[in-house]
């Protein structure tokens, strides 16, 4: 599919791999809706974008929140007139000890990393199925979704899980073409 003239929507896109990400598929043509919690970090990569020569749209969002998340994308289509690409990257890493680990460290991290993921997914495709269209779905997981990493035990188990979202989602939204 190529990118150029497309919505993409970026989860955790105010700073790292979300920022780099936003900004190298505006350099090859895409339009941007930017989703974060860090609001003041979302207008300085919506700039960026714009210095591109693309349409940027910002929306601040608490991934773990459901609602916040179909808002997010509802929010992409009408701002930037489309919807093509879901990129769910945003997520949280914390390095303890597994041994250290608190049943509230588990909760937050889980509900960031595997249930923010899950709603996006579950965003994308009944956007795409309300435009009546194909449409992509990235998942971004990590080397620690594939071997675990020593003091990453949070983490990696998220990965793992996000890995397994995606096979299964991309199994049951594949004859849809998403």
């Amino acid at each position: 599919m190529a990118i150029n003239g497309k919505v993409v929507l970026v989860t955790g896109a105010a700073r790292g791999i979300g920022r780099g990400i936003a900004l190298r598929l505006a350099k090859d043509g895409a339009d941007i809706a930017l989703v974060d919690m860090r609001k003041d970090k979302l207008e300085d990569v919506a700039k960026e974008v714009r210095e591109l020569g693309r349409k940027a749209s910002v929306f601040v969002a608490d991934i773990t929140d459901r609602a916040q998340v179909f808002a997010a994308v509802d929010h992409a289509e009408k701002e930037l007139n489309g919807f093509d690409v879901m990129i769910n990257n945003a997520g949280i890493a914390q390095v303890k000890a597994l041994e250290e680990v608190t049943p509230e460290e588990m909760e937050q991290i889980f509900k960031v990393n595997v249930n923010g993921v899950l709603w996006g997914i579950q965003a994308a495709a009944a956007k795409f199925r309300a435009r009546k269209q194909k449409g992509k779905i990235i998942n971004a997981a990590s080397q620690a979704g594939v071997v675990g990493n020593p003091n990453l035990m949070l983490y990696s188990s998220t990965k793992f899980a996000i890995r397994g979202l995606t096979q299964v989602a991309a199994r049951d939204l594949a004859a849809e073409g998403i």
